[in-house]
């Protein structure tokens, strides 16, 4: 049976006035039903353009998808019809954004916004997508939603838009949810709420689901499997818990040193990574990590790394695994991780 997404080398560029801008650069990945992806990785890296390029939500101009291929249920949505889309986005696939002040209109009250989803994507009559939103509403916690659908988003606190978000989201039960970091605006225990919220609806509908996000804490909480991405490019892959134990990138490293850990608070020493993202203007031939690498060689410089196998279903795109894992090994977890520490 056929993954419910296949991407396969997808390209996203944008063409700026200053230049060719390669915000993904040939990432390959799939998804089963039912599963949970997270993506991982800090500001500018490719996370959610990769994602919204699927959907054909960038801006073209000055995007572009420049080649691969996005299977979804066997269907390539790089070649399908933009007109035909509408059948995929909100239907089958669904999205939350980062900010939901952003993404729900000011003028129009809730009720009438979840039930506009409905009724477009399902063909309910008003009065029947009305009365769907309330289950749905109550359904993400919202309390006394039948009196609630009245009001407008600004007289809903942050987690309560996201909540409302999710509502519209699951409406028409997708197959596929991309959480596009849902809980960065959020105080921690509002976070908490909606990672727990999306875990049951995900149980409960049976739906995939790719989480982006660069809160490693969420991902280890949510996550089967992460693609670890910088600079465009996937440097490591495989199962959650072989790579928040066994990390063999020297960048994934640096990431999980950075991140304080409550059982050796006191003792920890966290590490840093030195220097700054690339100029995804200028990408060096070499690997994108090579200014900012402590183990970097020759090799790195010139030519870039594939993903190899490092293990089961664990691919990282390195050329001196070998020697960073042997230095892990001599000390510490965190040992030579970054070369800066805090």
């Amino acid at each position: 049976m056929s993954p419910l997404l296949q991407v396969r080398n997808l390209e996203v560029a944008f063409f700026t006035k200053d230049g060719v801008v390669r915000a993904v650069n040939g990432i390959s990945y799939s998804l089963e039903e039912g599963d949970t992806l997270g993506i991982v990785g800090e500001s500018g890296c490719g996370k959610s353009v990769s994602c919204m390029a699927m959907l054909r939500l960038i801006p073209e101009p000055p995007g572009r998808i420049m080649g691969g291929q996005v299977l979804f249920d066997g269907i390539d949505l790089v070649r399908m019809k933009r007109d035909d889309l509408h059948t995929i986005r909100g239907g089958k696939i669904a999205v939350i954004f980062q900010d939901p002040m952003a993404s729900l209109n000011p003028v129009m009250n809730i009720g009438e916004q979840v039930a506009e989803a409905i009724t477009v994507n399902l063909g309910y009559s008003h009065r029947q997508a009305l009365h769907r939103t309330v289950e749905l509403l109550t359904r993400v916690g919202i309390p006394q939603a039948e009196d609630r659908v009245k009001d407008y988003p600004h007289q809903f606190s942050g987690g309560m838009r996201q909540r409302v978000m999710i509502a519209m989201a699951i409406s028409c039960q997708p197959k596929l949810l991309i959480a596009d970091e849902p809980t960065t605006s959020l105080d921690v225990t509002v976070q908490a709420q909606i990672v727990d919220l999306v875990q049951s609806l995900q149980r409960e509908l049976g739906m995939a689901v790719i989480w982006i996000t660069h809160d490693l804490g969420v991902i280890a909480r949510l996550a089967r499997h992460v693609n670890v991405m910088y600079a465009g490019f996937i440097i490591e892959t495989g199962p959650a818990k072989d790579i928040f134990k066994h990390p063999h990138h020297p960048y994934t490293i640096g990431l999980l040193g950075s991140v304080p850990k409550p059982d050796v608070l006191g003792t920890q020493t966290l590490v840093y990574i030195d220097g700054a993202p690339p100029d995804m203007l200028q990408l060096a031939e070499g690997c994108s990590f090579y200014p900012r690498c402590p183990y970097h060689t020759e090799q790195c410089l010139k030519e870039r790394p594939d993903l190899v196998s490092v293990g089961d279903n664990h691919g990282a795109a390195c050329w001196n695994v070998a020697a960073v894992q042997a230095r892990l090994a001599a000390g510490p977890a965190t040992a030579g991780a970054a070369s800066g520490r805090a």
